[in-house]
């Protein structure tokens, strides 16, 4: 007779920023919804992401779809986490003056390279 195993291993990892990571890799739970959203399948998703097992992303995105409202509640709060991060980066004066001296540079040396 056939058994049934009645549970699986979740292949996701949560890490200490609060961060939802496929197995041991770095690619996060965000990047692959990401990808299946744009339709993208679960071989192209690994094609993107060599370091995925197929099953880890078919696992991945099964979770997301029985779990839709609580993902999209926890990617709404990553994005919200990371524009606040942005926020503070490009408001940081050091980064203004180190953004404003890198930008001076490509345009001198994109000017001198328009010189004949």
């Amino acid at each position: 007779m056939t058994t049934l195993e009645t549970t699986q291993t979740l292949p996701l990892r949560l890490t200490e920023d609060g961060t939802i990571r496929i197995a041991d890799s770095r690619v996060s739970l965000d990047s692959v919804v990401h990808h299946y959203k744009l339709g993208a399948s679960a071989e192209q998703i690994v094609q993107k992401f060599p370091g995925l097992e197929l099953a880890d992303v078919y696992a991945a995105i099964a979770y997301y779809l029985k779990n839709e409202a609580a993902i999209e509640e926890y990617l709404q709060q990553q994005e919200a986490k990371g524009d606040a991060i942005q926020q503070q980066i490009e408001s940081d004066p050091q980064m203004q003056k180190r953004t404003a001296e890198l930008r001076a540079r490509l345009l001198t040396r994109k000017a001198e390279l328009k010189q004949p």
